[in-house]
């Protein structure tokens, strides 16, 4: 077991807690207090989310603290979009962070999104919206408070939770209908991110300077039209001082990172 990896995962566990600790209003909810040290058992579940436009399934997956001396819950509740260059990867791509996030007493809940192979921008933008709609729906049934939901995203899935943060009531985004609960919005409590792509131009920009086809072609077929990749842009977007809703932002971002540049956090 590699000791680094380690100390970064329970960093990084304990930073996101802090993101929601942060934000006025959860310690006043129905749920308990919140204590990162807290250790729970959990348990794994997998339930279908929605199927997509192109007929695919996708599924969500459930890490839910178990009742324990330590609590018995409402938890607070973690939506996790995955990253992967919004053209691969899916639920379990968090998953040591979201069974440790889960492990000190919070509903996680990691979802599949549509990937830009097929289709592109804002497909999986409309998936994370009917998402958190979804979730707070349905959050009870694993003793979840949905007040408190949040969402934490890696990478591409940063971004993703940015422009729903910044944008929860865009038309666009939330053109999926949640048929059973019409009246739950996609207003979130706060984001937590990975190395979130929060300028996507700076990052097809340096992906062209290091000729990485990879990353390169993955913002081709994302951004579709490419003028996309201004209009998407939370960087842009803040800059543009467009009408937005801002909640809490933790960004959690190494130095050592050449796609993602710190400079471009900063």
């Amino acid at each position: 077991m590699d000791p680094h990896r380690d100390a970064r995962r329970t960093f990084l566990k304990e930073m996101t807690a802090l993101a929601a600790l942060s934000v006025p209003g959860i310690a006043a909810s129905k749920s308990k207090s919140y204590d990162p040290a807290a250790r729970f058992e959990i348990k794994v579940s997998e339930v279908p989310f929605r199927k997509n436009a192109q007929g695919r399934q996708l599924m969500a997956r459930i890490y839910q603290p178990v009742s324990s001396n330590q609590g018995a819950g409402p938890f607070p509740v973690v939506l996790d979009l995955h990253g992967g260059a919004w053209q691969r990867k899916d639920r379990k791509a968090e998953e040591p962070m979201d069974r440790a996030i889960a492990a000190s007493g919070v509903l996680v809940v990691a979802i599949d999104m549509t990937l830009s192979g097929e289709a592109p921008y804002p497909a999986c933008v409309q998936d994370a919206s009917y998402g958190v709609r979804w979730l707070k729906a349905r959050a009870a049934q694993w003793k979840g408070d949905p007040s408190t939901l949040g969402l934490y995203g890696s990478s591409s899935g940063g971004h993703v939770a940015e422009l729903i943060a910044l944008r929860p009531n865009d038309e666009r985004y939330n053109a999926i209908p949640l048929e059973n609960a019409p009246k739950v919005d996609t207003n979130v409590a706060y984001v937590a991110t990975r190395s979130p792509i929060s300028d996507p131009y700076a990052r097809w920009q340096q992906a062209e300077r290091k000729k990485n086809e990879n990353l390169i072609k993955a913002s081709k077929t994302f951004f579709q039209p490419w003028e996309a990749i201004h209009e998407a842009n939370p960087q842009a977007i803040l800059e543009r001082k467009e009408k937005v809703v801002l909640r809490p932002l933790l960004i959690m971002q190494g130095e050592l990172d050449d796609n993602v540049l710190p400079a471009v956090q900063e």
